[in-house]
């Protein structure tokens, strides 16, 4: 066929805003290929214009369907392509636009390659021309690849923010606004609401504004790990890469993986109709799997009994034995989680991670934001209904943040500090000493605990109970705590704010007693005299000194006074007194009764005594 009888399809395409500016831009190729198709007399039938798409094997380019099924209908005859690469940066690809051109007697040509698929040479040439482009395109993937990873490593996450994350400086960080709404739905789902369940909460009670919650945003969020500090890139491919620890993350690893099993049990309107207080923390010692959850009612007595198995093994134990093999380390864990973690943990960390700076620029867009919504009404370009309903999630986020101002500015004029935590749970043990009954009227007692509060207890402190296996009965071997609540005690307890229980030997009023007895870390003379002295404002506490010996762990201190009771003991000394044999100890005791209460009942138990001058020491 003559130059002078083709007829041309000119197939003009860029895949990127890049390429536009670089001179590949649509207008641009298209001006380019009607010259050379005047200059070579070519009958221009039609142009195909494919915009933001690349040659990528796999990617539909319909201008480029359109193009090859009017080449099968005798429309046309030639493609004209200002290169090669505007066609395709496959060998693949272009061996089978070789064979279909063949088949079809249709041409190639191409206005800045000489490319002439007509004879065995011309066909070499362009395969090779395509080999180097396709070798250009992988190489730009794997430099764009191993960029990317760095990236994500910093934090830097390739995506649009998830709900309860925002960008600051192309990181991706917790949105104060939001997380909270995250953390909601996480322990809405642990607890069985099903992903429509929480949706229709939301909707009703319009979070965020919204009424368009669907069950399936939930679960797109009950699925996505970068709520556990994770981003897994390419998760649509075949090949999804896991990061870890790339994100501050909002929902700990354990309460993410728990619902991950959750999803498994939960149905659309599923819901537990037992608590188990030790569910997802124990594994079969024989073949490692999680332990399921029973319960067994007898009607006579209309009690429940509670019991975890292995649906492998056949093995089951009972709730009642775990719980009375760690009594009284729970109870431990409850005050703890009393004194510390409920009551003065929140105040010292608002102080410290106080966001209030980044609440307060929060809210200053937030403002900016709604005058412009408000001028863009003005100005007609939002409906009365669309301003409304924009300006009502403005609205709705400014009061959020206007409340944790409100929290944060209380938090403030608080004067808790981490001296207070050991007054308090020395105020606990002697309440519970003088006035037991009242105690345990002001205080959680674990028994007494409904199973709900019991198993979120559980949830928060413990990792996992690790069983043995004694006969065919399982044992309670060992518990592990969570890392959070280990480094938060272990942190105060090295400072010297706060006590553990442990085995001691000591003369008791010419009587030796092994007990155990709570025990804190060395803090200067100064601050226990200050912690005495405010003490004996509500009680009347004596301090003993004595000496503890190294080699027979005997602790000689005393004599106190008649019924008199050892609240704690503590060293007196720095660094455990170097390498000597004995070590300065000091203890504090006061007696098993009321009597020398000085004031009002329930002031010792919702009340602290303030600091007191040097002069009172």
């Amino acid at each position: 066929m003559n130059e002078e009888n083709k007829i041309a399809g000119l197939y003009i395409r860029v895949s990127t805003e890049d390429q536009a500016r670089e001179g590949f831009s649509l207008k641009e190729q298209e001006k380019r290929l009607r010259a050379m198709c005047e200059y070579k007399g070519y009958e221009v039938y039609k142009i195909y214009k494919d915009s933001g798409i690349s040659a990528k094997t796999g990617n539909y380019r319909p201008a480029f369907e359109e193009l090859l099924q009017d080449i099968k209908d005798k429309k046309c005859d030639t493609i004209v392509v200002l290169k090669l690469d505007r066609l395709t940066r496959s060998v693949y690809d272009w061996e089978n636009i070789l064979k279909f051109l063949e088949e079809n007697d249709a041409y190639l040509d191409c206005a800045n390659d000489d490319i002439n698929t007509t004879n065995a040479n011309g066909k070499m040439i362009s395969r090779i021309l395509t080999s180097v482009s396709q070798q250009e395109i992988e190489r730009t993937s794997e430099r764009t690849k191993v960029g990317l990873a760095g990236a994500i490593k910093e934090g830097h996450i390739p995506a649009r923010a998830p709900l309860g994350y925002k960008h600051i400086d192309k990181k991706l960080v917790p949105d104060p606004l939001t997380k909270d709404i995250v953390i909601r739905i996480y322990n809405l789902y642990f607890e069985g609401k099903s992903y429509y369940n929480i949706a229709t909460i939301f909707n009703e009670e319009q979070v965020l504004g919204k009424t368009n919650w669907k069950d399936t945003g939930i679960l797109r969020i009950i699925s996505n790990e970068v709520y556990k500090g994770d981003y897994v890139h390419g998760k649509r491919t075949n090949h999804p890469t896991l990061y870890r620890d790339v994100v501050e993350p909002i929902i700990s690893k354990e309460m993410w993986d728990n619902c991950q099993v959750q999803k498994k049990k939960n149905q659309k309107n599923y819901m537990r109709t037992q608590t188990y207080i030790f569910l997802q923390k124990l594994k079969c010692p024989k073949c490692g799997r999680i332990l399921a959850g029973g319960a067994s009612h007898k009607i006579k007595s209309d009690k429940w009994y509670f019991y975890y198995r292995c649906e492998n093994c056949k093995n089951n134990i009972h709730e009642d034995k775990i719980e009375d093999k760690i009594k009284v380390l729970l109870a431990d864990i409850l005050e703890y989680d009393n004194v510390v973690n409920e009551f003065f943990l929140p105040v010292l960390k608002s102080k410290v991670d106080n966001p209030k700076e980044q609440l307060e620029k929060e809210l200053k867009n937030l403002n900016n934001k709604k005058e412009r919504i408000r001028k863009a009404y003005i100005d007609e370009l939002f409906t009365e209904e669309e301003y409304k309903q924009e300006s009502k999630i403005i609205e709705n986020q400014i009061e959020m943040i206007n409340s944790k101002l409100l929290e944060n500015s209380q938090a403030e004029q608080l004067n808790f500090t981490t001296e207070d935590i050991l007054l308090k749970r020395d105020m606990d043990f002697i309440n519970k000493v003088k006035l037991p009954i009242s105690y345990y009227a002001f205080n959680d007692n674990w028994d007494l605990l409904d199973r709900d509060t019991r198993a979120d207890i559980v949830m928060r402190y413990i990792d996992d109970i690790e069983l043995e296996l004694k006969g065919n009965k399982y044992e309670v071997k060992q518990i592990n705590f969570r890392s959070t609540f280990y480094s938060d005690f272990e942190e105060l307890y090295k400072k010297g704010y706060i006590d553990k229980k442990r085995p001691l030997t000591y003369d008791f009023n010419g009587i030796c007693f092994d007990t155990n007895i709570r025990y804190s870390e060395y803090l200067p003379i100064k601050d226990i005299m200050q912690h005495l002295y405010r003490l004996n404002e509500y009680y009347e506490v004596n301090l003993y000194k004595g000496t503890y010996y190294k080699e027979t762990e005997k602790l000689d201190i005393g004599p106190l006074h008649k019924n008199e009771v050892p609240i704690r003991v503590f060293p007196l000394q720095e660094n455990n007194n170097g390498d000597n044999n004995w070590l300065s100890m000091g203890m504090l005791a006061t007696k098993n009764n009321p009597n020398d209460i000085k004031v009002n009942i329930r002031d010792v138990f919702e009340t602290i005594p303030n600091n007191v001058t040097e002069e009172d020491f």
